[in-house]
Parts: structure tokens; C-alpha cells; sequence
């Protein structure tokens, strides 16, 4: 591609919450998302009327080396099958971002408590918006069954509660 980069810089950084990476176990999960304290409060002004977030993070912990342009199991499982660098939501992708959808709890000046984001302390936060139901998917989803088996403990309390 000829496009010219594009410049990122960080919004917010996480706070808190789950340390390591896991593929599992994500439930309960609350962390603080913590904004650039060069933003005035007028940022966040209205945010606390809404339940979910979407945020974009970076992979901070992977290396450009992760980055895997090619076809294989998930998880490395066999039982599912070889898929593409963009069917997979792991650190493997060329510009290593994810998105998540966590539960906004509350507000509070620049800092935003949330609950079941999956990144950990430390993480760059690169953007972030209310999640607005009227622009979630339209229509009937569809997908195979490999990543509901994948991904059926990944909100799973880790303390069992």
C-alpha cells in the first residue's frame, strides 16, 4: 500500500486490573482507565450516562516479531481449524490493536472505572466512545462454532464468584 502512516498517540493508559495476559478468565475484571491529565474535565462530560464503552488499546507487550501474516489453528488447538491473521483478535495482526467492550461503572474527573475490559495494567488506551446500541451489528450474526468452544470460559470469574 502507498497510504501514508498514520499517527496514534495514546489517550488514556489502564490501571489496574489483571496483570499477566490469559486467554481466559476475564470476568470481574475492574480497572481504571485513566486519561491524559492534559485534557480538561469537558472530555468526559455525558459519559457517565452510558453502560459500555468501546476502547481501542495496543498490544504494548507484544513485538513486531508476533506478528504472524499467515493461516493457523486458534489457540494452536488442531481440533479448530487453520484461519487468517484477521479471523484471529490477538496480538499476531500487523498494527497490534484490539477493541473491547467494557462495562463503564463510573466516572470520576479523568479517571473511568470500568469492569471485564480485557487488557491489562499498563495498557495504552489509543481511543475510545460510548457504545451506542443503535450501531452494534445489524441483522442476524453468524459464526462458526470454534469460537464459541474457544471462548466459552473467557468471561468466567477467576475467583469464582
Amino acid at each position: 500500500m502507498n497510504a501514508e502512516p498514520i499517527k496514534v498517540e495514546p489517550i488514556a493508559t489502564v490501571i489496574g486490573g489483571r496483570v499477566d495476559p490469559t486467554d481466559d478468565h476475564w470476568g470481574g475484571t475492574r480497572a481504571i482507565i485513566r486519561l491524559d491529565p492534559a485534557y480538561p474535565l469537558e472530555v468526559v462530560q455525558g459519559l457517565e450516562e452510558f453502560s459500555h464503552l468501546i476502547v481501542v488499546w495496543q498490544f504494548h507487550r507484544a513485538s513486531p516479531q508476533d506478528i504472524a501474516l499467515h493461516a493457523r489453528s486458534p489457540r494452536n488447538n488442531p481440533r479448530w481449524p487453520a484461519t487468517g491473521t484477521f479471523v484471529h483478535r490477538n496480538h499476531r495482526r500487523p498494527n497490534q490493536l484490539a477493541t473491547s467492550f467494557p462495562r463503564l461503572l463510573s466516572v470520576d474527573g479523568l479517571d473511568l472505572h470500568v469492569a471485564d475490559l480485557d487488557a491489562v495494567d499498563g495498557t495504552p488506551i489509543v481511543d475510545l466512545a460510548p457504545y451506542f446500541q443503535e450501531l452494534g451489528p445489524r441483522g442476524s450474526l453468524r459464526q462458526p462454532d470454534w469460537p464459541g468452544e474457544m471462548l466459552k470460559h473467557y468471561w468466567d470469574d477467576p475467583t469464582g464468584r
